[in-house]
């Protein structure tokens, strides 16, 4: 715990620093994390708190005696008031409705696309910057899907920023019932119980209400929670459908972002920990699938990502200082996973250093590897160079596994943790005005 708020506030006091020099080196007014510094309260704030002090007082008692559906409902629906309730800290408007409507953002393009085949066809075209057509910069920045997630409201009549705000917190706290079924799934339903309340006050939920990355987070976990239950199913009637679904949804995250191809790490642990190997294979049909169909509509994948490198350097990519932010970025990852995920990761490496599938202390057995996996998959991300910032926001897919492992840490204290974890996001909210 001393090592990261040691490295939280090394990267802040470093990226001050360097933000002074000539040439703006961190382009993040408030580094490690890319928000502005203002503090405030606002009609949130009572919500907030008061659902921080419930899920710290019952939380786990609840997640232990409850029956297991009941619990997941329990969670989700506490997740869901969390994050809206610390959207909220800064207001409806600025704290939701206004978030995807910049420039720079999906809705900015909606109404540009009157033809989804036509935009398909021709997206890869628009990528690189500095053209009269160029896609604005998140859109450009990632694969279509994401846009096409916000065409399809427009087209069902949930136009605006408000509805999108609205999906990108329903969709991102699905990840909170996501990651405890797949411990269950994986035979370790005392610790996903104690996972849930952590999975709840994530304070990771700052950026999930309201990001497009809080969207991509809970389709992608749900993914990787449909392998799980199907993996674990008894007769082909379940195990398909299932693991199929799984492998469509993950097969689209890659589509929603070109980064959570690294999340087949994650992804691969299920059957590995369930010793199930067609149940792999079917997730890679499913995936398979979404990739054929996008390619047949006209995007191909690896087209995409070699211009995306190209556009990430004709902007802000190229001035941030590598060798600040391939540290600083894990200690904006750290606030997002909060003190208990990186207390858990410490027993889970710990656990690491003489695993054995199956052998790991029980249940835990399921923990190391999912976690182990994520890290794996932020370090890559990390050394590539092409997540400069932001990561609070970018890396929820990753943290949100992380965060799993501090149902490791011992009953007594957990409480303390959760505390933890919520005086870490209102800490955050409060203090700061982020930028998604």
């Amino acid at each position: 715990m001393s090592a990261a708020a040691g490295l939280v506030t090394a990267a802040a006091v470093v990226g001050v620093w360097l933000d002074r020099l000539p040439g703006h080196l961190v382009f993040a007014a408030a580094p490690p994390l890319f928000a502005s510094w203002l503090p405030h309260t606002g009609p949130g704030t009572p919500a907030a708190v008061l659902l921080a002090l419930a899920v710290v007082a019952r939380g786990p008692e609840l997640a232990d005696r409850l029956p297991w559906r009941r619990a997941l409902l329990a969670g989700y629906s506490a997740a869901v008031a969390w994050t809206f309730a610390l959207a909220l800290v800064d207001g409806w408007q600025r704290g939701l409705a206004a978030r995807l409507t910049s420039g720079h953002e999906y809705l900015h393009e909606v109404p540009g696309v009157t033809d989804i085949g036509a935009m398909l066809h021709g997206f890869t075209a628009r990528i690189l910057d500095f053209q009269p057509d160029s896609w604005t910069t998140h859109v450009a920045g990632h694969p279509p899907g994401a846009l096409l997630v916000f065409v399809w409201l427009d087209r069902i009549g949930l136009a605006g920023g408000g509805w999108a705000a609205v999906t990108c917190v329903l969709v991102g706290c699905l990840a909170a019932v996501a990651v405890p079924v797949t411990l269950r799934a994986a035979g370790a339903e005392p610790v996903a119980r104690a996972a849930l309340p952590f999975a709840v006050l994530f304070p990771g939920a700052v950026w999930v209400g309201a990001s497009a990355d809080g969207l991509f987070t809970g389709v992608t976990a749900t993914g990787v929670a449909l392998l799980a239950v199907g993996a674990r199913a008894a007769g082909p009637e379940r195990v398909v459908p299932a693991c199929l679904a799984g492998g469509a949804l993950l097969g689209f995250g890659a589509f929603l972002s070109y980064g959570l191809v690294l999340l087949a790490a994650v992804a691969l642990v299920v059957p590995l920990l369930l010793r199930h190997a067609w149940a792999a294979g079917l997730a890679a049909a499913g995936a398979l699938a979404v990739v054929a169909a996008f390619a047949l509509a006209g995007f191909w994948w690896p087209d995409g990502y070699h211009l995306v490198v190209r556009r990430y350097y004709q902007g802000i990519g190229a001035e941030r200082w590598y060798a600040y932010w391939v540290w600083a970025d894990l200690a904006a990852l750290a606030v997002a996973v909060g003190p208990a995920a990186v207390a858990g990761l410490r027993r889970a490496a710990a656990l690491a250093r003489g695993y054995r599938p199956g052998h790991a202390g029980g249940g835990r057995s399921a923990v190391v590897p999912l976690a182990g996996a994520a890290a794996l998959a932020v370090l890559a991300a990390d050394l590539s160079g092409l997540s400069k910032a932001e990561v609070e926001r970018i890396w929820l897919p990753f943290a949100v596994w992380l965060v799993s492992a501090a149902a490791l840490l011992p009953s007594a204290s957990r409480r303390w943790w959760l505390a933890g974890q919520a005086a870490t996001a209102l800490a955050v909210n409060h203090l700061l005005l982020t930028n998604w």
